[in-house]
């Protein structure tokens, strides 16, 4: 029996007060529509289909490949007229699981539960028990029967519906023959001039078809998203998730009300992490790794035993950055894509590093500039010097070799070879290769004018 899945991704979001389409608003690093897709990937639907209206071209650009199918609904005329358009491209013998794209927070389980309880042949309603269920549509039940009879909303509902506190949520799964035929026969016969998706409730009593519920684990996970403050709460709650995993994993977490993880986090044992701290795309920490206050850290390997003092900024972007094991970073350092670091290097404060490798043991401990470098071991570059890698056309490559010492305030001026145990002296400026073991120094020589006078402002 083909599963076919339809996501409605076709809104505005008026709410949220954006020219950007409400389903690619971002939660935790991913739209909210790539979080609903996430579960949805786990149930191997034959088929998978979202519904694209406002900003389409935008959302559809948005999903990676292998990309959904996609229909548009031009105009919105309600849910209902939504789902008519996926109609044509749903399995006939099989069933049809309809969803929101703005409830990011829903699980692959509870899917599978409101599928279960289709079966193929009952009109399946993912539905939660609210304390508060102001504005949303109850659930009506035969009396002496579990069997749902009708939603009806909260404007119409009579003082003894609204006493229920089951409301739907959005989504449902159901017979995909008989959807259809329930589909079309819907109707716009309201004030708003729209087809409804819930109307099919009633078409399917009419028929004699069961109607049942399923519930999620927990009612967040059909919480979805209408405006700025609800999108700013469920960044929370998933937050507060992923810190709970983290911490069951072992994790230290100083405060995990104050972590971001917007992407996927590896940890190893015994790993610290200090407050504020952001990690974006795919971070992965080795062992005993104590991460400071403060630091933001994108697509990175950082391994065992090495500290990122606070403030400082890692973002490996498409190529990586890779800190090897016991090295010390920061504080207010920055790593830039395809910084690659060995065991025991110090890159300190204000320190940064671009496209380079530093070999085991090399530092650069104060207000430097690595950029396309080969840095040997044992390297000490000093503060304030630079590679000056850029001609204003093309990059070229700095190599230094093993255990140099480059004193502070140098600019090494790229192509450049620095051979193994030389010493550059401070202030020099070096445009031709430095040979190994001897001392090279480029400065003008210091002259004291005493007949020289400071310019005073005339009166």
């Amino acid at each position: 029996m083909a599963l076919d899945i339809v996501i409605m991704a076709a809104g505005k979001g008026t709410r949220m007060k954006s020219d950007r389409p409400k389903v690619l608003h971002p939660l935790a690093g991913l739209s909210l529509l790539q979080h609903v897709l996430k579960p949805v990937g786990e149930l191997n639907a034959a088929r998978i289909i979202v519904v694209t209206g406002h900003g389409a071209d935008q959302v559809e650009a948005s999903l990676p490949d292998p990309k959904p199918a996609f229909v548009r609904q031009m105009p919105q005329l309600g849910t209902g007229h939504a789902v008519q358009q996926a109609a044509p491209l749903l399995h006939d013998d099989g069933i049809t699981l309809i969803l929101n794209g703005d409830t990011p927070l829903i699980e692959a389980a509870t899917l599978r539960a409101l599928v279960e309880a289709c079966g193929g042949t009952n009109l399946a309603l993912l539905t939660v028990n609210l304390i508060d269920a102001s504005g949303y549509g109850r659930i009506v039940r035969s009396e002496g029967s579990s069997h749902i009879t009708a939603i009806v909303e909260h404007k119409d509902a009579t003082p003894e519906q609204r006493a229920i506190h089951e409301v739907y949520t959005g989504a449902m799964a159901a017979p995909t023959s008989q959807l259809k035929h329930w589909l079309a026969r819907l109707d716009n016969r309201n004030a708003q001039g729209e087809y409804y998706l819930t109307d099919v409730v009633a078409h399917a009593v009419a028929d004699g078809v069961t109607v049942v519920a399923a519930q999620p684990r927990r009612a967040t996970e059909v919480l979805g998203v209408n405006s700025p403050q609800q999108l700013a709460t469920l960044e929370r709650l998933l937050q507060r998730d992923r810190a709970d995993a983290l911490m069951d994993a072992g994790v230290r977490l100083a405060d995990p009300a104050r972590l971001d993880v917007r992407g996927e986090l590896q940890c190893g044992t015994d790993v610290a992490i200090d407050v504020n701290c952001v990690f974006e795309g795919t971070v992965r920490l080795g062992d005993r790794v104590s991460i400071g206050a403060h630091c933001v850290i994108r697509n990175a390997v950082i391994a065992h035993d090495a500290v990122i003092h606070p403030f400082t900024h890692i973002d490996g972007d498409a190529l990586g950055v890779s800190v090897g094991p016991g090295s010390l970073i920061g504080p207010f350092a920055r790593l830039r894509p395809g910084a690659v670091l060995g065991a025991e290097v110090h890159i300190g404060n204000f320190v940064e590093v671009k496209n380079s490798t530093l070999a085991d043991g090399a530092k650069a401990n104060h207000l430097a500039y690595l950029g396309d470098a080969t840095v040997g071991q044992r390297v000490n570059f000093g503060a304030g010097s630079i590679t000056a890698n850029y001609d204003g056309a093309n990059k070229h490559r700095t190599e230094i070799g093993d255990d140099v010492h480059v004193g502070s305030n140098c600019v090494l001026v790229a192509p450049i070879t620095l051979g193994a145990g030389a010493t550059i002296g401070g202030g020099s400026t070096v445009t031709r290769d430095a040979p190994a073991g001897q001392l090279t120094v480029t400065r003008a020589r210091q002259l004291s004018l005493s007949t020289w006078k400071r310019p005073v402002k005339s009166r």
